[in-house]
């Protein structure tokens, strides 16, 4: 769902999240599931990461009660190669500034002060691999509303567990 003040922002990570990476062959039996959906993009070509990603996600992500943006250095890509592929419309996307060097010395991730920002007092929850607890106590010492930093397992990407997980808490809010 977009478009409604009303609602959290999602902002959405897509390597980990939407493209699986990382495991081993004996942690996937056969690879890793690929999709495909439709006439395949020159994109898809270019980058045969694209058909890890499950065109479900696209409609399971429109059902949440949220406003969704992309929060990943696809940027702009994301809306070209990503979003078709699954069925989302154009999203706003969050413009990285580069990354500090104190939050690099102190653990906090790159995204999270330009998050935080992006989000100017709004709830949101973040979808991404690579949250950790740094960054879970700083978000919740210095944004005035709700956040849910959600890890995903990069070798598995967003399961079931993950969108319910999801739902409740932007339902709750």
């Amino acid at each position: 769902m977009t478009g409604s003040a009303q609602h959290s922002l999602l902002f959405l990570d897509v390597d980990g999240p939407l493209i699986p990476f990382g495991a081993t062959p004996q942690q996937h039996r056969n690879g890793y599931p690929t999709y495909q959906t439709g006439p395949e993009p020159l994109e898809a070509y270019a980058n045969p990461l694209l058909t890890r990603i499950n065109p479900a996600h696209g409609p399971r992500l429109l059902a949440l009660p949220c406003d969704l943006v992309w929060a990943t250095t696809w940027m702009s890509d994301a809306n070209e190669c990503i979003a078709p592929r699954i069925g989302l419309p154009e999203l706003p996307v969050v413009i990285w500034p580069e990354s500090s060097d104190e939050d690099e010395r102190s653990g906090l991730h790159w995204k999270t002060r330009t998050l935080l920002e992006w989000a100017a007092g709004r709830s949101f929850a973040w979808v991404d691999d690579e949250i950790t607890d740094v960054d879970r106590d700083w978000m919740a010492a210095h944004h005035p509303g709700r956040a849910l930093l959600h890890r995903v397992d990069p070798r598995r990407g967003l399961t079931d567990e993950d969108f319910d997980a999801l739902d409740t808490w932007l339902r709750a809010g």
